[in-house]
Parts: structure tokens; C-alpha cells; sequence
């Protein structure tokens, strides 16, 4: 008895596949392979992105390109990206009402400014605050800001998604613009 060959993926699909593995990520991003969802689509590519050496990470993120060769009707399209962010926050900010809107804008400002053309991009923005008791791990009090997004790239060029997906966790993460050095908090004394 023979075993079926898996079947090759589309050239669509491998060379969107080839121009997310061109991404070079800033020197404060981890970028990784991990295993992408099954049931989404019958193509599916993930990497993983981590910002910070600590536990929890100050950022970790997820790129997942999804390709149906039918299209599906909430896509508009046969590629979709979906893209997860967890950013830990000050506690100060984690009552912050516009929080949600800042953290939405992170998205649209990196789409917009890496001439990321797109189209049916939805998502939502979670905040949280949460206290430990008693004997867990932890800190006794964090806060954390969550964005799910999913959106349809306009042509087949994902170098700009790409750009777009490093820039978010770039905002997430409150790193300066490259080039720009972070000014470190000065002695009194000195």
C-alpha cells in the first residue's frame, strides 16, 4: 500500500511563505518558527516574535499567513494574516480608557506607515489587570494588553506586511525608532 503524497502548496502560498522568512527583524526581536493553526485555512505558516530576556516577556507576538486557493467570503481574498500581541503594561495604565484605541492605532499606524495595502481588517484589543493571592508565582499585581487582528493583503508583496507586523511590536514594546538611542535615566548626582 502506498501512502498519498502531500500535496506541494500553491506558488502563491510558497512565495508568501518566502518573503515572511526574509523578515530581519530589529535587534530586540526575536523572531521564530512555531507551529500555525490546522483548521483555519488548508495552508497555514506561523512565526513567533518575542521582545525582552525577563519573564513574562515585555512583548510576544504571533504571524500567522493563512492561504484557502476558494478564497473564503469574510477574507475578500486567498491570503489572510492573522496577527496576536501580548504587550505587559504598567499597572498605572491598565485602567487607561483609551488604551484600547492606542493600542489598535499601534496597528493601523504600522499597516499605514509601511505602505501595508490591506483589506476587511478587523480585530479587538483586550486589556487586563490582574492581582495574585496567596501562594502563586508572580507579581502581586499586572496588567497586560492583548490585540487580535486579522487582515487581507492587496497583491501578493508581503514585505510590507512584514515590515508592518515588526513595527507593531516595535510600538508594543516602546522601543524607539531605529536609529533613535533610548536616553537612560540619569543619577541625580551626575
Amino acid at each position: 500500500m502506498t501512502v498519498p503524497a502531500t500535496p506541494q502548496p500553491p506558488a502563491v502560498f510558497r512565495r508568501a511563505v518566502a518573503a515572511l522568512d526574509r523578515i530581519r527583524p530589529r535587534p530586540e526581536v526575536r523572531l521564530t518558527p512555531v507551529k500555525p493553526p490546522q483548521r483555519l485555512a488548508p495552508w497555514a505558516h506561523a512565526l513567533g516574535a518575542h521582545v525582552g530576556d525577563d519573564e513574562p516577556e515585555l512583548v510576544s507576538a504571533r504571524l500567522v499567513l493563512l492561504h484557502d486557493p476558494a478564497g473564503q467570503d469574510a477574507w475578500d481574498g486567498v491570503l489572510r494574516i492573522v496577527v496576536y500581541l501580548r504587550a505587559d503594561l504598567e499597572t498605572e495604565f491598565a485602567g487607561d480608557p483609551l488604551l484600547p484605541e492606542v493600542g489598535w492605532s499601534w496597528l493601523t499606524e504600522a499597516l499605514q506607515g509601511a505602505g501595508a495595502e490591506h483589506a476587511a481588517l478587523g480585530g479587538t484589543v483586550t486589556q487586563t489587570s490582574s492581582a495574585r493571592f496567596g501562594d502563586i508565582a508572580g507579581p502581586p499585581r499586572s496588567a497586560d494588553l492583548e490585540l487580535r487582528a486579522s487582515w487581507t493583503p492587496l497583491g501578493e508583496d508581503l514585505d510590507p506586511h512584514a515590515d508592518a507586523f515588526c513595527e507593531l511590536i516595535a510600538f508594543a514594546a516602546g522601543l524607539p525608532p531605529v536609529g533613535v538611542a533610548a536616553l537612560a535615566h540619569r543619577n541625580a548626582d551626575g
